[in-house]
């Protein structure tokens, strides 16, 4: 009750939201740090097992119902543990082995784009015009600059390995971008999966559910828990993905959504990278290139686009986040 009228007037609303932005955009620099330690599929996986025991536990505690029923309910929690959580989390981490966490991030707030298109080919209801296509394409065209080999987008903050220069960051932008369209193609199933499964509770099982693929993905990669490097940096970097950005982050993800809607909350994307931007400054002394920064704002060109109805309502309304 107390977290619902704190976000009831636009003050409280506006320093969640930034928060939220902080935690989520931080959230690659720790990736990318805690992977000099841990195999990325291992690290996901331990994150979210623990995350989901916690988010779950906090479900029975606020929510009327924990344990879905039914078989809308199971496919619910299969579908986002397995998109949402394992695929989207999955690619992200091997990923960021080959190019930076802000980077990453820039590529991550395709999210909202990608939505909103396959929203329109999977979903009877949903429909795009000209404009919404333009929008889309200005999307993927971001993502191509950030990939332009010659760009220095991805020479500022790639990873360079044994397989050479060039092909590792790529790979890193392919499998970024993959991570991306899984968590879309997600987001849009579950649409029709209306159920009465309090969001808490979806999310905890989610969180079980892709942890278990994640560790099954690493035993069939080869990852082992005698690789994991405890030191001050992995045990930091899990604590802070886990408790802040995943159980913390979370919580404000859901309380937000009930305030503010989905529209706005989508504007959450197009902070993060920044965050990501200067955290991997000041962390690990990483800039990205111009490159980088043209595809964010031809991404962003493209949410607006794809969203200027709802944002132009909500600009009408005078009314602030909170609203």
């Amino acid at each position: 009750m107390y977290t619902r009228d704190l976000l009831s007037s636009p003050t409280g609303a506006v320093g969640a939201f930034l928060l939220l932005a902080a935690l989520w955009g931080s959230s690659f620099v720790a990736i990318e740090a805690g992977l000099a330690y841990f195999p990325p599929l291992l690290f996901a996986g331990v994150r979210y097992a623990l995350a989901g025991v916690a988010v779950l536990a906090y479900a029975t505690v606020v929510s009327d119902r924990w344990i879905p029923r039914g078989r809308d309910e199971w496919l619910a929690v299969g579908v986002a543990g397995t998109l949402v959580i394992a695929a989207y989390h999955g690619l992200l981490y091997v990923g960021e082995l080959h190019v930076s966490g802000a980077i990453a991030a820039v590529i991550v707030s395709l999210s909202p784009v990608l939505t909103a298109a396959f929203a329109a080919l999977l979903l009877p209801n949903e429909r795009l015009g000209p404009l919404e296509i333009g929008g889309f394409a200005l999307g993927v065209v971001g993502v191509a600059v950030i990939a332009d080999p010659g760009g220095a987008g991805l020479a500022a903050g790639g990873h360079g390995t044994r397989f050479g220069v060039l092909a590792p960051e790529l790979l890193g932008v392919a499998l970024v971008f993959l991570s991306a369209v899984s968590f879309s193609v997600g987001a849009v199933l579950l649409r029709p999966l209306r159920t009465d499964l309090p969001i808490a509770a979806l999310q905890g099982w989610a969180m079980v559910v892709g942890a278990g693929l994640l560790f099954g993905g690493a035993a069939v990669t080869g990852e082992s828990p005698a690789s994991i490097v405890w030191n001050a940096t992995s045990i930091v970097s899990l604590t802070y993905l886990t408790v802040l950005s995943g159980i913390v982050g979370f919580l404000l993800y859901f309380a937000l959504l009930d305030a503010v809607g989905p529209t706005q909350l989508h504007l959450v994307s197009y902070v993060e990278p920044v965050v990501a931007a200067v955290g991997s400054w000041i962390v690990l002394g990483h800039l990205i290139g111009g490159e980088a920064i043209l595809g964010f704002v031809a991404i962003l060109a493209g949410f607006a686009a794809l969203e200027r109805r709802e944002i132009a309502a909500y600009v009408a309304s005078h009314h602030g986040l909170g609203s």
